[in-house]
């Protein structure tokens, strides 16, 4: 479920970026990212026998749950990570939402800080960002 008209497109970060399609204001949810709702294990099956396709996978901290967004996914999974970013992600109530942080002008990328990934820090960062880290 979107709450603001998002489209995806050519990314300057990697691949295929989200985008906004209208002004979005600061702090407003702008929806739920779709996908299936799975057991951790069952995730973690999926990342072994996916090897070099694409698996978006949001993992849950209190519970043994992960959401597998590649599977019937929205615009909200093409978001890509930002060390500037202008969205955060909340994990919560076995949804996954995504929030602006700051107003968001139209036809700007949707970013959102990935924080602690599964890559520990070996994938090459390329937001561009005047903060950047270098790596996610």
């Amino acid at each position: 479920m979107l709450n603001y008209p998002l489209k995806k497109s050519k990314s300057r970060i990697a691949g295929t970026g989200a985008f906004a399609l209208a002004a979005i204001p600061a702090r407003r949810k702008l929806g739920n990212m779709a996908g299936e709702l799975i057991s951790y294990r069952e995730a973690q099956r999926r990342v072994t026998q996916q090897p070099g396709g694409v698996l978006l996978m949001v993992e849950f901290n209190n519970e043994p749950l992960a959401l597998d967004a590649s599977v019937n996914r929205n615009e909200l999974s093409y978001i890509n990570h930002s060390c500037n970013p202008n969205t955060y992600m909340r994990r919560a109530y076995r949804r996954v939402e995504f929030y602006s942080l700051r107003p968001i002008r139209k036809g700007e990328e949707l970013t959102c800080d990935y924080g602690e990934t599964h890559h520990d820090g070996q994938l090459p960062c390329r937001c561009g960002a005047h903060n950047c880290r270098k790596f996610i």
